[in-house]
């Protein structure tokens, strides 16, 4: 598995995860709250300008895990193309593109193992009234493990599709796809209930 963290160090590496998370919490509220396009267009200039502040390393590696958004933007503008709303599809395009931007600066800035310190923290209330929260704790740090690593297995599979085939991608690769995260699932189940279980 790959780590989220960047390899290029910034004086955010050094701030506390807890202060992190809520400052994303805060920025995501703020960034929904506003409907303006001069605000969201903004919003995105100033997240480039945080991936930029750290150098071309680090802007590079930010970039490259924003890529994924791409058609999720042009399914959105052309939807709002369709309709003749085409000032709603920027704002909300624009709105995932900074929101999806500022949560990845934190994971790149953060370690995985801060983050479920921090989820420790936040599941205390529940431990003192008799409830379990391993599992949610190391739930939540698979999910935040495994979300790069099969993008990067879907990355492969469409490229190995494309090698094979003239075709479209399309739905074919679904059944394949899905048969790569359930063995990743087995492996990492299988590594757990040797170290123990749950």
């Amino acid at each position: 598995m790959i780590s989220l963290t960047s390899p290029v160090k910034t004086r955010a590496h050094g701030w506390p995860a807890g202060a992190k998370l809520a400052a994303l919490c805060t920025a995501t509220l703020i960034l929904f709250s506003f409907t303006a396009l001069w605000f969201q267009i903004a919003t995105l200039t100033a997240t480039l300008t945080l991936y930029a502040l750290p150098g071309w390393a680090f802007l590079k590696t930010g970039m490259a895990r924003l890529r994924i958004l791409w058609p999720f933007m042009a399914l959105i503008l052309i939807w709002h193309v369709a309709t003749d709303d085409l000032g709603n599809g920027a704002v909300i395009a624009l709105r995932m593109v900074s929101a999806v931007g500022i949560a990845n600066l934190v994971t790149m800035t953060t370690k995985l193992s801060q983050m479920v310190d921090v989820v420790t923290w936040l599941t205390t209330p529940l431990r003192k009234i008799g409830l379990k929260t391993r599992n949610l704790e190391l739930g939540i740090a698979l999910v935040i493990r495994f979300i790069p690593v099969l993008v990067e297995k879907g990355q492969m599979l469409a490229q190995s599709w494309r090698a094979r085939s003239a075709k479209r991608l399309g739905w074919r690769t679904i059944i394949p796809f899905a048969v790569l995260a359930l063995d990743d699932a087995e492996h990492v189940a299988e590594a757990l209930r040797a170290r123990g279980g749950l």
